[in-house]
């Protein structure tokens, strides 16, 4: 009968993990650890400049227990979406750790890394010949947006995390993956029930989210011809049908259908049942095989920004910051366009009152009086200097400007000196769209290298 067990340490690989709890997972003789890169949540400047959101001394501590875990149980040590945004650079930046770590631990091992980046003239080509398909929400693009582009990628599915596997690695480190598929690979491989690898995956993409205690980090599913079965590895964790049915819900719109590459999976007639106190039996889900498509994910620069931050903390300010914020802004829009030459739409300034409604906006339905506002002004510019140039024009409003012409001239705080602070090029998602592909590795390659102790 054919059987897979998977052990997925966390949601993320930088968010931690119970050691006790991963140990619990070892000593259960899995075949495959598969943890998570990270994510998108944090938004496009980390796909756009190609570095991981987390550090890089928390994902080398982290990384280490699972090199050791891996050398315990002797099985495969697999990563998805390396780096947290999956370009080809921080696919190498894991390498790097894991060579490093390779050497300090005494470990020989071949590493295979799976590239998932697409050339921008390589994405062009495909939308010119019709291969490109926008999802909904989906930017409108063109051949000059797609070149502009400073990195994209294509998610691979368990086709690509298959096919690294079969190099015979130790570690696999994958750039951007779907969330399920470094999960589902295995499985699926040795020939389980392809709807119960995909929904397992995709239950445990997360780790011990789906279970009563989230943060408690390290799960093990079972997957053979007919299901799976989830198994927390807190000591004090459970999952329960309602956790492990909830998941499907978790940044998915549609609570029955998931599209991964090469179809769709479909647990409309899924089954649910408490094996126990702690363990979850499911049972029912299908796999509807499609065309062969992998998202792509691009980001670009729109802009470069320059930030600054004033407080106001008079009562009479703090109750009239509103108003406050939109004359400065009138102001300094005004003096922006005669200063710089720039048109109306060529730059941007925000002004933030945090405290207030920094989050929601005109949204914001609490009110209240705080005891002080901080005040964020955004500049938005098309170069650098101008954002920093702009960010000049609002100091002198964000230090002394008054509520009226005819009252003394106030003074707020600038916790910064300077006070204007360059935050960088401005990046946006660019791409949000299925590429179709006749090869599942058309758009993917790997590398196979062997690492240690020299």
């Amino acid at each position: 009968m054919a059987k897979a067990r998977v052990l997925i340490p966390n949601g993320a690989l930088g968010l931690g993990f119970d050691p006790a709890a991963l140990a619990r997972g070892v000593a259960a003789s899995p075949d495959i650890i598969a943890v998570d890169g990270g994510s998108t949540d944090s938004g496009p400047s980390y796909l756009g400049r190609g570095v991981s959101k987390y550090s890089r001394a928390a994902t080398k501590a982290e990384w280490r227990q699972l090199m050791l875990a891996r050398a315990e149980a002797g099985v495969p040590l697999v990563i998805g979406t390396a780096g947290t945004c999956g370009a080809d650079s921080a696919v190498d930046w894991l390498f790097d750790i894991t060579r490093e770590l390779a050497v300090e631990l005494a470990q020989q091992l071949k590493v295979t890394r799976l590239y998932c980046g697409q050339s921008p003239g390589g994405v062009a080509g495909a939308l010119g010949a019709g291969r490109l398909t926008a999802l909904p929400g989906a930017p409108e693009i063109s051949d000059e947006s797609v070149r502009n582009c400073t990195n994209i990628v294509a998610l691979a599915g368990v086709e690509q995390i298959g096919a690294a596997l079969n190099t015979g690695a130790d570690i696999v480190i994958a750039g951007r993956t779907t969330d399920t598929a470094i999960i589902a690979a295995l499985p699926i491989m040795r020939g389980c029930h392809a709807g119960a690898a995909w929904h397992g995956a995709k239950v445990g993409e997360c780790g011990a989210i789906a279970t009563t205690q989230p943060a408690s980090g390290s799960i093990q599913i079972d997957f053979d011809e007919t299901g799976f079965t989830f198994t927390p590895l807190g000591a004090a964790t459970r999952a329960t049908p309602y956790t492990v049915s909830a998941h499907m819900l978790y940044e998915n719109t549609d609570p029955f259908i998931l599209h991964e590459p090469g179809g769709h999976l479909d647990v409309t007639a899924a089954r649910y049942v408490a094996l126990d106190a702690k363990r979850v039996r499911v049972e029912g889900a299908a796999w509807v095989p499609g065309p062969y498509t992998v998202k792509l994910e691009g980001a670009r620069i729109t802009g470069y920004q320059a930030v600054s931050l004033t407080l106001l903390r008079d009562r009479r300010y703090v109750e009239n910051a509103a108003d406050w914020a939109a004359d400065i802004t009138r102001r300094s829009q005004e003096k922006t366009q005669s200063r710089t030459g720039l048109g109306p739409t060529d730059y941007a300034i925000e002004l933030r009152l945090i405290g207030l409604n920094a989050t929601l906006g005109a949204l914001e339905s609490q009110a209240g009086r705080p005891a002080e506002i901080g005040v964020l002004a955004i500049a938005t510019a098309p170069t650098e200097a101008l954002a920093s140039e702009i960010s000049k024009i609002l100091n002198p409003y964000l230090l002394h400007h008054a509520l009226t012409d005819d009252e003394p001239m106030p003074t707020f705080a600038f916790p910064f000196s300077p006070a204007e602070m360059p935050r960088g090029a401005l990046y946006e998602f660019a791409l949000n769209h299925v590429m179709a592909l006749d090869d599942p590795m058309a758009a993917f390659r790997l590398q196979t290298d062997e690492v240690g102790h020299e």
